[in-house]
């Protein structure tokens, strides 16, 4: 796939528009007071992974409206004092698999604790142990387009609430250092990552990836592919809808999360990708922390001008952990 977007200068500057709803920060504090009531942990038992190096937990916290979520929760063997936590989100369509499938953040020193996706898994991956109980609203099949002209309905309404309950459950389990929590993602879980970065005013850093739902309106006119190319599919067939579509996405739009956040960030995304088109990235780097009083001592960004969504890969990964570490110690890796 050749380049199809902004030229990289362009990037650098692009700040597009924003239809911002007047009650964004109304709709949110209302949807997390909701479902934050609880306590937010149900159920932490340990599995046998076959792996002597980490211990793992099978972890069911409360998410959106008390609905149980399930998580891996996991640390290195034999370490004994609190540690940070770094909270995963995995990309669309994916559950959360086996718990010995991600394993890097826990072999860096961190407790790691991988959400699993509501209402998804079936896709790509090993499955997912997660139900949504209210995916009942008209929309399409794919949970891009499930609850599509509602904001109260839409599926992303309860998936990001059920991040930021991640966030809150980790700090309560064992060996969890609560003061310094770590948001990081991927494609759909890059999005919730940053969304997470904007809803939780004292997290410590988020790492964000080719994150969907960034420049939506911009990523809808480019991209064919899933998932936004579901949502067009939806609008394709019902038409006429397309400005309640508009106003939906517009409460989970991630540069307005971007806007509110204050925690370091480090961005990535390939310059070639079409399923979370780079516009979208560059749009919630370059207005990052611009309510909270902005972080641009602490935020950096790294293109990958030949790659599409899969990016850096090992390399991005490479530069992610070098820059936690520096963000959390201070001493930087080589």
């Amino acid at each position: 796939m050749p380049a199809f977007d902004l030229p990289l200068p362009e990037l650098e500057r692009h700040r597009p528009r924003l239809e911002e709803p007047a009650d964004f920060d109304a709709f949110w504090v209302d949807t997390l007071h909701q479902s934050q009531q609880r306590e937010p942990l149900v159920s932490v038992h340990p599995v046998e992974t076959g792996l002597r190096l980490v211990q793992t937990w099978d972890v069911t916290f409360r998410g959106f409206a008390g609905d149980p979520v399930k998580a891996w929760f996991t640390r290195p063997t034999g370490l004994r004092e609190p540690l940070p936590a770094v909270v995963e989100y995995v990309g669309y369509g994916r559950g959360r698999g086996f718990p010995h499938q991600r394993l890097t953040w826990v072999n860096a020193g961190y407790a790691h604790l991988l959400m699993d996706n509501r209402g998804q898994g079936d896709q790509y991956g090993d499955g997912g142990d997660t139900p949504d109980p209210h995916a009942t609203a008209p929309g399409g099949p794919g949970p891009a387009a499930r609850g599509l002209l509602s904001p109260r309905d839409y599926h992303y309404r309860r998936l990001i609430t059920d991040a930021v309950c991640a966030v809150t459950a980790v700090r309560d389990l064992p060996g969890v250092d609560p003061a310094h929590t770590v948001a990081v993602g991927n494609s759909q879980g890059g999005g919730l990552a940053l969304a997470v970065a904007g809803l939780v005013p004292d997290l410590t850093a988020a790492l964000v990836t080719a994150p969907f739902l960034c420049g939506i309106r911009r990523a809808l006119d480019l991209s064919d592919a899933g998932p936004y190319g579901e949502i067009a599919g939806y609008l394709s067939v019902h038409r006429g809808t397309e400005e309640a579509a508009y106003r939906t996405l517009s409460y989970v739009e991630g540069v307005s999360f971007a806007r509110r956040a204050q925690a370091p960030v480090h961005f990535g995304t390939g310059l070639r990708d079409t399923v979370c088109p780079p516009s979208g990235a560059y749009a919630a780097f370059n207005r990052y922390g611009e309510l909270s009083g902005g972080v641009p001592a602490r935020k950096e960004i790294h293109a990958y001008p030949f790659n599409g969504h899969e990016g850096g890969e090992g390399e991005h990964v490479r530069k992610q952990l070098r820059w936690l570490a520096a963000q959390l110690t201070g001493v930087t890796v080589d």
